[in-house]
C-alpha cells in the first residue's frame, strides 16, 4: 500500500490536530476543520488504510484515531514545519537569562526553568560538574584480530573499558607502543583538559608509525573520556505533568515520575545521545522509556562541547515549537559565551 500525497496530507492534519487537542481525530473533524476537498467517507477510507499501515491507532472508546509513534517519526522527519521562534518568546528568554551569562551552572539551571515554562513539560540541563579526574594510565589489549579493548584508568580509581573495532591489522607490540605514548603524554592531565586538546596533532610525531591504528583507536579514546565526565543534571517543571491528559491516570503518572526521578539512568541516556538536535520517539528509546519522547540539543562554551538541554514528555508533544525553542536557547548560550568571553570557571573545559 502506497503512502501517497493524499494520505500524507491527512496524516499531517491528524497529527497536528491531536497534538493540539489530545482528542482522537475523526473524519468529520478533518472534513470541517481542514480544506482538503475530500468527503468524510473518503477521509475515513484513507484513515483505515493509514491504520493498517501502522500510522494510526484506534482507541476502543472512540470513533476517532490517534497517531502512533511511527506517525510521529514520519511527521518529524518529513511533514513538520519549523518556524523561527516568536519575538515574544525571545524577549521572555532575554529578560530571564541575560543577567546570568557569566556563570554556566546558574545559567543552565535558569535556562531549564524557562524551557519548562514555555513548553509545559519537564525540562533538563546537563552540565559538567568540575575539572575532572586526572589520567593515570592507558592500556590497549588484544581481543581478536579485529577488536581491541581500550582501558583508561584515572588517579581517583575510575576505570573505563571500551571495545574498539579495527579495520587494520595490528601487533601486540603496536598496542603496547600506543598505550605507552598515550600514557606518557597524558598522565596527570584531567579528563576535561584532554578533551580540549587536538590529540592527533599533539601526538603526531610519536604516533607516525601507528598511523592507521591511531586513526581507529583515538576517536574511541576521546568518546570514552567524554563518557567518564562527572556531570550535573538540573530538572525543572515537575508540576507540568499534572496538566497533561496522558497522565490523568494515576498509574501512568506514577510510572512517569518514577522514570524522571531516576536521575542516574537519565544522565546515562543523555551522555550517550548523539550531538545536534535529536528527537527520539516512543520505542526508539530504551524499553522503560517506550512511552515518552526526548528532544535534546547540545550547547558549547568557547567552541567546546559542554552539555545538553532538552525536554521529556509524552509522545504527543509540540515537536516543531519545542525544537525551535531548544535550538534558540542552545544557540543563544553558545553565542553568548563565545562573543562576550564570559568568565566561565572550570566548567568550560570540556
Amino acid at each position: 500500500m502506497e503512502l501517497n500525497e493524499r494520505k500524507l496530507q491527512i496524516l499531517q492534519a491528524i497529527v497536528a490536530d491531536f497534538i493540539s487537542s489530545a482528542e482522537p481525530v475523526g473524519s468529520r473533524t478533518l472534513s470541517k476543520k481542514y480544506d482538503m476537498g475530500l468527503s468524510p467517507a473518503t477521509i475515513r477510507n484513507e484513515m483505515s488504510d493509514l491504520e493498517e499501515m501502522g500510522y494510526l491507532t484506534h482507541p476502543h472508546t472512540s470513533a476517532g484515531r490517534i497517531p502512533s509513534a511511527k506517525a510521529y517519526r514520519l511527521y518529524v522527519d518529513q511533514l513538520m514545519q519549523t518556524r523561527d521562534l516568536p519575538q515574544a518568546y525571545k524577549d521572555q528568554i532575554s529578560q530571564r537569562l541575560d543577567k546570568y551569562t557569566d556563570e554556566l551552572d546558574t545559567l543552565m539551571q535558569r535556562t531549564a526553568g524557562v524551557l519548562s515554562e514555555i513548553t509545559n513539560l519537564i525540562s533538563f540541563a546537563l552540565t559538567p560538574s568540575g575539572g575532572g579526574s586526572a589520567l593515570k594510565y592507558v592500556n590497549v589489549l588484544p581481543v581478536d584480530e579485529g577488536t581491541v579493548v581500550l582501558m583508561i584508568v584515572t588517579e581517583d580509581g575510575k576505570i573505563s573499558n571500551t571495545a574498539v573495532k579495527l579495520n587494520c591489522p595490528y601487533t601486540e607490540e603496536n598496542l603496547r607502543l600506543m598505550a605507552k605514548v598515550l600514557t606518557n603524554n597524558l598522565r596527570g592531565r584531567t579528563v576535561n583538559d584532554i578533551l580540549t586538546m587536538d590529540i592527533i596533532n599533539t601526538l603526531r610525531s610519536d604516533l607516525r608509525s601507528l598511523a592507521r591504528l591511531s586513526d581507529n583507536v583515538l576517536p574511541s579514546f576521546m568518546q570514552t573520556l567524554q563518557k567518564m565526565l562527572d556531570v550535573n543534571l538540573y530538572m525543572e517543571g515537575y508540576s507540568n505533568v499534572f496538566s497533561l491528559p496522558e497522565y490523568n491516570d494515576i498509574a501512568k503518572a506514577r510510572d512517569f515520575f518514577s522514570l524522571v526521578e531516576n536521575k542516574d539512568q537519565l544522565t546515562d541516556v543523555l551522555i550517550n545521545r548523539d550531538n545536534g538536535l535529536i528527537i527520539t520517539i516512543g520505542d526508539e528509546n530504551s524499553a522503560d522509556m517506550k512511552d515518552v519522547s526526548l528532544i535534546t540539543a547540545d550547547y558549547r562554551v568557547n567552541g567546546k562541547l559542554v552539555g545538553k538541554l532538552g525536554v521529556i514528555g509524552p509522545t504527543r508533544m509540540k515537536y516543531s515549537e519545542i525544537s525551535s525553542v531548544i535550538k534558540y536557547l542552545t544557540d543563544n548560550i553558545s553565542r553568548s559565551f563565545e562573543i562576550e568571553g564570559s568568565t566561565v570557571k572550570e566548567n568550560d573545559d570540556e
